[in-house]
């Protein structure tokens, strides 16, 4: 259904799961705290790209075992740069999710923990690790498929 504001909504069948529904929006689609729909939407979208970022994601699983030093972090999650991690660590730090301590020695010690926002991300990120292990050969096969048919129809990939 179009609304008039340029979003749409689209409703889905979900009888049979124990996802909640989503409280319809008011009649003249403004919801809580006088938010526009379309605002909330863009809200919801900032939060799901910091903690659907793949740096993110490897980060929560790293400090849900307990705090880390920088280094620890860097050296856990390969393939990450100085640069991005910080970026990641400050992003998530920004939205709540994780504490920086600060400690006075020489050279100054930091460490990365999860705040309690943090840690109730924890269940769902290791869901999703969890599904993305258990269908790593499923997913292969599919884009072996994939990438097959391109080539045979010359169409990019």
């Amino acid at each position: 259904m179009a609304r008039q504001d340029g979003t749409t909504l689209i409703r889905r069948h979900t009888q049979g799961t124990d996802r909640r529904k989503a409280p319809a929006p008011a009649p003249n689609g403004v919801g809580k705290a006088g938010h526009s729909l379309a605002s909330e939407c863009s809200r919801v979208s900032r939060v799901l790209a910091r903690i659907g970022d793949k740096w993110s994601v490897l980060v929560v699983m790293q400090l849900a075992e307990g705090p880390r030093r920088f280094s620890e972090l860097k050296r856990q999650i390969g393939g990450v740069s100085q640069r991005m991690l910080t970026l990641t660590l400050r992003g998530l730090e920004r939205d709540g999710l994780v504490t920086r301590t600060v400690y006075p020695t020489v050279p100054p010690r930091v460490d990365y923990e999860l705040t309690a926002l943090g840690h109730s991300l924890r269940e769902p990120v290791e869901e999703l690790g969890s599904w993305a292990f258990a269908h790593l050969d499923s997913i292969d096969k599919a884009q072996v498929e994939f990438d097959r048919r391109a080539a045979d129809d010359g169409s990019p990939a």
